[in-house]
């Protein structure tokens, strides 16, 4: 064209136009007019409306439907005026005309359907094979191993302590199996401990059984003696005059015959303890009532009595003599743990543990203290560190308690003192008691 051979422009764009993908190919002249084309009809004719717009919105390219050719795809490039072209289209115009290629998507479409396809295929191949490898996997290394421990967890749980698993690998599940095992080992070890150490504490618990029984008998056999002999010195001691020295000698054989038979009597008690005759308590009034006791011994003189009382205070059901002994044990270990004065401390409070209405009594002293390697065996029976206890009467008060539905506890700290709780089911919220029907 620059040399002004316009006869080829035409020639060529009819040779390029045969590719059965153009659709066409023109040039046309920036007012509309198809100047040259692939398709020589064209040639003078308005040029499609949709290529011109292309020009108009100064876009080089477009997509859009082409009646009788489907969906084209329709390219526009300007020819610009060079000084070679002013020789035949001066100089006043910038665009001498526009190329313009029409192309067809018809193939192209099908293609990337024809891809889209076969890449779904594909991917739901992919994804069906993946989803089968990892079932496998899933089956054999995570599904089995745990269904096999969770078959063995309850052989375990009936008792069957010599069930194991053998890992092969070092992965999760492996050192979970592992873990079992370790577990199951421990269990297996504890096991035959515990029933070693039970076969051990019923072996001393029928040794315990058979000198509880003796020593029962024996002491009831010893009682009746005491008894006749106490008398006997009674009588001897009657027969003296009072200045006479050897009734000191009398009244220490007295004394000693009385703490004998006050051992007996715990021996009897702890080996075949009497039936409870429970009854409505108060126990604010209880507890008076016994510290007035506790005060006539002879070490209770130089200690001071605190009462801390709650006023209101539901009732207990409880047997009155059994919880005298209890109390009254309590306030006599207390005085003897203040040898040198102090103060006993008794509190009662209405309280609720665990949902539970209860009521509190806190015997409290100002002595030494317990220290810890004793604390936690003197409700042992037969423990004891007084020179002349028998080691009673803390289990005694313990069993009481507990045959009464209670706990009896115990805080000490070296230096501070000592406090022993106990608590007691409530009976009756308005302070009265009121037995059921069954019991009335």
């Amino acid at each position: 064209m620059r040399i002004g051979n316009t006869e080829d422009v035409q020639v060529i764009l009819e040779m390029v136009g045969q590719n059965e993908k153009l659709v066409g190919v023109r040039i046309f002249h920036p007012h509309g007019v198809i100047l040259k084309s692939s398709q020589p009809g064209e040639v003078g004719r308005p040029v499609d409306e949709r290529d011109f717009k292309l020009f108009l919105d100064n876009k080089r390219e477009g997509v859009f439907n082409l009646p009788g050719h489907g969906e084209v795809l329709g390219m526009v490039k300007p020819i610009y005026n060079d000084r070679q072209c002013n020789l035949c289209h001066g100089s006043k115009s910038r665009i001498i005309g526009l190329l313009n290629v029409n192309y067809s998507l018809v193939e192209t479409r099908s293609k990337i359907v024809e891809l889209t396809k076969l890449f779904a295929a594909s991917t739901f191949a992919i994804i069906f094979f993946l989803s089968a490898a990892i079932s496998i996997v899933m089956v054999r290394f995570v599904k089995k191993p745990l269904s096999r421990m969770a078959e063995n967890m309850a052989k375990v749980e009936a008792g069957d302590l010599s069930v194991r698993m053998t890992s092969h690998g070092q992965d999760e599940i492996g050192r979970l199996i592992l873990s079992f095992d370790s577990m199951v080992d421990r269990l297996d070890r504890a096991k035959k401990e515990l029933e070693a150490y039970h076969f051990q504490q019923m072996e001393r618990a029928d040794r315990l059984a058979s000198v509880g029984e003796m020593a029962a008998g024996i002491a009831h056999e010893i009682k009746n003696p005491l008894t006749g002999i106490a008398a006997a010195m009674t009588v001897i001691k009657d027969d003296f005059s009072e200045g006479d020295s050897r009734i000191g000698i009398i009244n220490e054989v007295l004394e000693q015959i009385s703490r004998l038979d006050k051992t007996v009597n715990d021996l009897l008690f702890f080996g075949k303890p009497t039936i409870s005759e429970p009854a409505c308590t108060d126990m604010n009034q209880a507890l008076k009532k016994i510290l007035v006791f506790a005060s006539q011994h002879r070490g209770g003189k130089d200690i001071q009595k605190q009462l801390d009382l709650e006023e209101n205070l539901p009732p207990v059901y409880v047997d009155p003599k059994h919880i005298q002994q209890v109390f009254l044990n309590l306030f006599l270990n207390a005085v003897q743990a203040m040898a040198n004065g102090g103060t006993l401390t008794v509190q009662s409070r209405r309280v609720l543990v665990d949902g539970e209405d209860l009521v509190q009594v806190k015997v409290t002293d100002t002595g030494q203290g317990i220290p810890p390697n004793i604390l936690e065996k003197i409700f042992t029976p037969f423990f004891t560190t007084k020179a002349q206890g028998t080691g009673l009467g803390l289990a005694i008060s313990h069993r009481l308690i507990e045959q009464h539905g209670g706990r009896l506890t115990v805080v000490s700290e070296c230096g501070q003192g000592t406090t022993f709780t106990v608590e007691l089911p409530a009976f009756g919220s308005d302070g009265e008691c009121k037995l059921p029907d069954a019991e009335a």
